[in-house]
């Protein structure tokens, strides 16, 4: 599979964001009772934000799965981790669908992944998933993910994890740049 990103508009990806992200699949990101207004003020605070980012990425040009990515220096992890040069954290998003395709999950976090390395200053990246997420736990380890500790964050316990560069490529190897075929 083939993807591309696009930056996220708060006000034109709205609507649909808020269906994703409203969705019981979506638990863990914790919006479930959000309104499209609390979707739409949420990705323009991370759209003002030098230290946080939101992309769309796109399957034949059309959204298929929401990438963030943010400076762990100055959100998230503050004073929960010692941060090193390089680190970069980063969530993602595949939504529900009704005709799931095999490996696509996979391919998103594959894809994302290799378009964080794209960035040469990006020499770790760091998740935090919830400690019960065994799905996306899995699919961590799946990119080279290797889980840390736990820590307690405010809204949930974590499982602190790192993939450096090199074990991602060991992991992947062939993969570079965007339009990553996964």
């Amino acid at each position: 599979m083939t993807f591309a990103f696009r930056p996220l508009d708060p006000l034109k990806d709205a609507e649909l964001l808020h269906s994703w992200l409203t969705h019981p699949k979506a638990a863990y990101w914790m919006m479930q009772d959000a309104t499209l207004v609390d979707i739409e003020r949420a990705y323009m605070e991370i759209a003002a934000d030098e230290h946080q980012h939101a992309l769309l990425g796109l399957r034949d040009g059309e959204p298929a799965f929401l990438m963030e990515y943010y400076d762990p220096r100055h959100r998230e992890l503050v004073g929960l981790y010692e941060p090193l040069p390089g680190d970069v954290g980063m969530h993602f998003l595949t939504p529900a669908t009704d005709r799931p395709v095999h490996g696509f999950t996979r391919s998103v976090i594959t894809a994302v992944m290799a378009r964080l390395f794209e960035d040469p200053a990006t020499r770790r990246v760091v998740v935090e998933p919830d400690v019960t997420n065994k799905a996306v736990h899995a699919l961590n380890e799946a990119v080279g993910f290797v889980p840390a500790h736990e820590i307690q964050k405010p809204e949930k316990k974590a499982l602190l994890s790192f993939c450096t560069r090199e074990r991602f490529f060991e992991k992947k190897p062939g993969l570079m740049a965007t339009g990553v075929t996964a």
